[in-house]
């Protein structure tokens, strides 16, 4: 199981593996790229530990998880609450066979969204929605990403954008259809160059939102 999710999270995330500790060497933890956090752990730790009656050692998994999820699932077969980490926001996934393959993804992708969903990754990846031959404004834009209220977050972001060749922050214009004065990927007129490539008509720095706006 442990291969298979190692081959899995490389995969859909593009997250190596991690082995912090020195003491633990088969601990194994996956974070995540752009904020560093852990959304997944990997553990060896005995039974008792655990404080199950059987004896032996086991393979679990720590994942971050919805509170009403793990005290749901804590009553069922291959899961408890977060082994030493908080348990009303980490789960404990058995890695014995009782819980499936299928489910242990499941973990994975909704721990993954919840230390990745922050204001800055739900402005990006609103960005990315913005088709060829279209802009966007700041506010609109923020309201894609869930908060209409936090246009100038979205121009902080944009500033601060990571992967300007998937993160389209050239198609966004502010409220009047205006192009940045000086566009901090590439330099003046280059956001022009960039929208008159995809089709968009730009006439003195600025767009027709009636006719390109989303």
């Amino acid at each position: 199981m442990i291969e298979q999710i190692t081959n899995y999270i490389t995969t859909k995330y593009n997250v190596e593996p991690d082995h912090p500790w020195k003491k633990y060497p088969e601990y194994t933890t996956f974070k995540d790229i752009e904020s560093g956090k852990w959304f997944v752990l990997i553990m060896h730790l005995s039974k008792k530990t655990l404080g199950l009656k059987e004896p032996g050692d086991i393979w679990v998994m720590n994942v971050k998880s919805d509170p009403d999820f793990i005290m749901f699932s804590s009553n069922m077969d291959g899961y408890m609450p977060g082994y030493h980490m908080n348990k009303k926001h980490w789960l404990t996934v058995f890695l014995d066979g009782s819980v499936s393959m299928e489910q242990a993804f499941d973990c994975i992708d909704k721990s993954y969204m919840l230390v990745t969903d922050t204001p800055t990754k739900r402005i990006y990846e609103a960005v990315k929605q913005i088709p060829r031959g279209k802009v966007a404004t700041y506010g609109k834009v923020a309201e894609l990403a869930g908060n209409p209220k936090m246009s100038r977050a979205v121009g902080n972001a944009l500033h601060k954008n990571p992967d300007p060749e998937h993160i389209f922050c050239h198609r966004v214009v502010n409220a009047k259809g205006e192009l940045a004065k000086a566009f901090v990927f590439g330099g003046e007129g280059v956001q022009a160059e960039r929208l008159r490539a995809e089709g968009v008509e730009v006439v003195d720095g600025k767009v027709d939102l009636k006719k390109y706006g989303l």
